[in-house]
């Protein structure tokens, strides 16, 4: 049964660094494709940032620049790094993961199958 815990958000100030992971479980992370999505307060769902099965990284342009998308194989997870927050970055943050991805298809978030119950992050300016 493949499940996802994210863990990492917090309440922090503009400027500053986040760090999110996800605890996968399930399934291995090397050998999906991985996402992590946001949705802002009264918002859609947007992506962050994504990587397929080969390592391949894909990021947003609202996000470039200040994220970086990597996976850990040896702890089955997937971590976000943020820095130079800003109140816009403020959502509800998901990670997701799809058996396998087109590359043009990483930053869709309808095409991921599953989701984790997502963690707050908040700035504040």
């Amino acid at each position: 049964q493949v499940q996802l815990v994210e863990s990492g958000g917090a309440s922090v100030q503009a400027g500053g660094s986040l760090r999110l992971s996800c605890a996968a479980s399930g399934f291995t992370v090397s050998s999906y494709s991985m996402g992590w999505f946001r949705q802002p307060p009264g918002k859609h769902r947007e992506a962050v940032a994504a990587i397929d099965s080969h390592g391949t990284p894909s990021v947003a342009d609202s996000v470039k620049g200040r994220v970086t998308i990597s996976r850990d194989n040896a702890r089955n997870s997937l971590d976000l790094q943020m820095n130079s927050l800003k109140p816009e970055d403020t959502a509800m943050y998901y990670c997701a993961a799809e058996p396998r991805l087109d590359w043009w298809l990483l930053l869709v978030p309808s095409k991921y199958t599953y989701r984790g119950q997502g963690t707050q992050v908040t700035v504040s300016s």
